[in-house]
């Protein structure tokens, strides 16, 4: 059974850094492309990085500067750093893995930023 387990979330006031790890279970990691998502109360879903199975990254452009995406696949975990930390990056952080028509999904860690 495939499982995706976010960690790291809290509250951190604004300009602060976070690091959120997604450590993932029965699936072969190294095959997959692993994404963070984040949803905001009464918003929809949306991408933040992505980190192909070969190490490619790729961010939404909101991010982009001050997220890191990077995976460790002797754990079969990927992280995402988060500095300079804005009120409107608070959300739901979603873990998710993919590969071809195959996709699993994390229960998902709050982080809120606020003074």
């Amino acid at each position: 059974q495939v499982h995706l387990v976010e960690s790291g979330g809290g509250l951190v006031q604004p300009g602060g850094s976070l690091r959120l790890s997604c450590a993932a279970s029965g699936l072969l990691f190294t095959s997959f492309h692993m994404d963070w998502y984040r949803q905001a109360p009464g918003q929809q879903r949306e991408f933040v990085a992505r980190i192909s199975s070969l190490g490619t990254t790729s961010y939404a452009d909101s991010v982009k500067g001050r997220f890191t995406i990077s995976r460790d696949n002797a754990k079969t975990t990927v992280y995402l750093q988060m500095n300079l930390l804005k009120p409107q990056d608070t959300a739901v952080y979603y873990c998710h893995a993919d590969r071809q028509w195959i996709d699993y999904w994390g229960q998902g860690t709050q982080v809120t930023v606020s003074s």
